[in-house]
């Protein structure tokens, strides 16, 4: 696919609805996920987050088999070494606990830290697909310019305006404006671990990068229904991204204890932590991350990798209070609908919205 210019329009034009689908890699944003999402006319996504470049590839043969729609293929940037390796080795000891109680051991912290990403990225230059997005830094200029031959639009995660400036430099097509109110993790480009706790709402950190760059913004943050899709693209975004209303659809392939936990009670709020991976992610807060949470160190994608199997034995065992549970802040309000209705939803949620501040305006505009 070849795109006739390289902004606003170029984007635009892969969707009838301004709704992507958030690439939520662990296996939640599989091909059944991101192929409705796209055949409803929003943007779907692939996560190749934790995957080889073989799993990428079958992916992408399979959501091509279910639609013909544009879609994306997310890549997370390697990883820097572990300032501390120690700390990683005491974090481990104090998780030998939950080794018992699971029946699972430890993962190696040891593995590869760059998730086969010259891999993948040669295997999307070689087989295009419509959107390649980036988290956790930025690609050198060279990578985005040789996507930009072959005609893949390219996305940059951003928590910043520094880091929106870096992605424009380099060449990105668009930016992912990510604010703090997002699930699972914050896509920022260094993870410097005396910044946490300072991250920035999606309203104001739209505002920061609007006057900061002159590339299409997609808004992504604790996005669950289309009066909120309404105010970012008021705010100057061209798009919204949503990630945790499209988790509990039946095409998600997140586990079922992870979408009923969205809305069950005795989840109560979400919280940013290391716990189970090194880096700031959010997640619903619950026994893992209330007991180990404040030791993690930042070690990731070390940490990841130690916690791997606990999490996969938790899940296994039926108990939800050592997963993983990502989610956004605006979890309870998210609605078990198949992916294309959702879209539906919210477009006739953002037509309405829309609707409603046209006549809030000329109201406000007789009376003067």
């Amino acid at each position: 696919m070849a795109f006739e210019s390289r902004g606003a329009s170029a984007l635009t034009g892969l969707f009838r609805y301004p709704i992507v689908q958030a690439p939520m890699a662990g296996g939640t944003s599989c091909p059944s996920l991101a192929a409705a999402v796209s055949e409803a006319g929003g943007l779907g996504f692939l996560a190749a987050g934790y995957k080889t470049p073989t799993a990428m590839r079958e992916e992408i043969a399979r959501t091509r088999a279910l639609t013909d729609r544009p879609f994306g293929v997310n890549l997370f940037m390697p990883q820097p070494p572990v300032a501390d390796p120690a700390a990683v080795d005491t974090y481990g000891q104090r998780l030998a606990g939950e080794a018992v109680r699971y029946g699972a051991p430890l993962g190696e912290p040891d593995q590869s830290r760059d998730d086969a990403y010259e891999a993948k990225v040669a295997a999307l230059l070689e087989d295009p697909v419509a959107v390649v997005s980036f988290h956790f830094g930025c690609p050198d200029p060279a990578v985005l310019a040789a996507f930009a031959e072959a005609g893949t639009l390219t996305v940059v995660t951003a928590t910043s305006a520094a880091e929106a400036l870096a992605a424009q430099r380099a060449g990105a097509d668009a930016v992912c404006v990510q604010g703090v109110e997002a699930g699972g993790h914050q896509g920022t480009h260094h993870d410097d671990a005396g910044a946490d706790g300072t991250g920035v709402g999606l309203l104001t950190l739209l505002a920061e990068i609007r006057d900061a760059v002159t590339m299409p913004l997609i808004a992504a943050g604790g996005l669950m229904r289309g009066e909120q899709i309404a105010a970012v693209l008021a705010a100057g975004a061209s798009a919204a991204q949503l990630g945790t209303a499209f988790l509990v659809c039946p095409e998600s392939g997140a586990h079922d204890l992870h979408k009923r936990a969205m809305t069950d009670p005795l989840f109560t709020r979400t919280e940013l932590t290391r716990a189970f991976s090194g880096r700031p992610a959010r997640g619903l807060v619950n026994r893992f991350i209330r007991e180990h949470g404040p030791y993690a160190p930042a070690a990731y994608p070390q940490v990841h990798h130690l916690t791997s199997g606990l999490r996969k034995a938790a899940a296994q065992a039926g108990d939800p209070q050592a997963m993983a549970l990502w989610a956004g802040q605006g979890h309870r309000l998210a609605r078990e609908l198949p992916a294309g209705r959702l879209v539906e939803v919210l477009a006739a949620e953002l037509d309405a919205a829309r609707v409603s501040l046209t006549r809030g305006s000329e109201l406000r505009g007789s009376e003067t």
